[in-house]
């Protein structure tokens, strides 16, 4: 026991200087970890804006289609759900042969499947088959964070059941995609040559701008913690099938056209491109006109 007599103990000011410089140090630790586990939970926000209502259907527009649900998971649940849109046998449009298509679309970031159906029907009026389903987390599918990965896979398990349940050949498979569906109908046509070709509709350059040129990614290491990438670049140059690119022709250049026109000429692969008026009547019109010439080129099985 300390004697009355006796100082009491004293601490030195560097110490308390040290401690208090770590404290602080830790503590600037702590909240950039929070901040980057936080961008890394949320970041997909920034690019991805999926709703659970459907709104509208095929039904909506008068076209007759069968609600589907494909990958069961182990609890016997399907993951995915979609709409199959048979080929109506006198529709005007394509010939005998091209009408053996179908085409699988991808939509957008936004919404579901119930904000494509103008689209849908656009497709389906050339005289083709057209499925569509909602990814992940969109619309009545299973409900999981989306992702580009997640989007891959989503993409395969709809090839496989055209291919397995529906029995449709690979090379009468056409992918279409809109806005970041482009993107990813683009990647997922590099990957797979035997499939008949790809519509590129409104595609995304540099799509991960959103996230990565957010003022919040510049205080965390984004590109660590984000995977996604959507490199249209390197799909277009490893494109093997014939594409179709409908890019809207807006009346002043800007640089997201210049891009789009860029990625356009390093496809190798047979292509066409159509610069779509801004007018949505004229732009309908000049779709279906270049939609229609595009698969009256097509021929399954031919060396593209």
């Amino acid at each position: 026991m300390r004697s009355p007599a006796e100082p009491p103990p004293t601490v030195s000011g560097r110490w308390l200087l040290a401690a208090l410089g770590i404290s602080i140090v830790a503590a600037a630790v702590c909240c950039w970890g929070v901040l980057c586990l936080l961008f890394w939970q949320g970041s997909w926000q920034l690019l991805y804006h999926p709703k659970n209502t459907v709104k509208s259907t095929p039904a909506s527009v008068g076209l007759k289609f069968d609600a589907v649900g494909f990958w069961a998971a182990d609890t016997g649940q399907t993951r995915l759900s979609g709409w199959w849109m048979a080929a109506e046998p006198d529709a005007a449009g394509l010939d005998a042969t091209a009408r053996r298509y179908t085409v699988l679309c991808l939509h957008g970031q936004d919404g579901n499947l119930g904000d494509s159906v103008d689209w849908l029907a656009e497709l389906h009026g050339l005289g083709v088959n057209v499925f569509a389903f909602d990814y992940r987390g969109y619309g009545k599918s299973e409900f999981v964070r989306p992702s580009e990965k997640r989007w891959r896979e989503d993409a395969e398990q709809a090839i496989q059941y055209l291919t397995n349940t529906r029995h449709i050949a690979p090379d009468a498979i056409v992918l279409a995609g809109d806005q970041l569906g482009a993107n990813l109908a683009l990647e997922v046509a590099a990957a797979h040559p035997e499939l008949g070709g790809v519509i590129v509709r409104e595609p995304m350059p540099d799509a991960m701008d959103k996230v990565f040129g957010d003022a919040r990614a510049r205080l965390v290491p984004a590109h660590w913690l984000v995977s996604d990438r959507y490199d249209m670049d390197a799909a277009a140059r490893a494109l093997l099938t014939p594409s179709m690119w409908l890019i809207r022709n807006d009346p002043l250049p800007n640089l997201d056209m210049v891009r789009k026109n860029e990625i356009y000429e390093k496809v190798t692969a047979r292509k066409m491109l159509m610069w779509v008026d801004a007018d949505p009547a004229s732009a309908a019109k000049q779709r279906d006109e270049a939609l229609a010439r595009w698969f009256g080129d097509l021929r399954p099985g031919a060396v593209n």
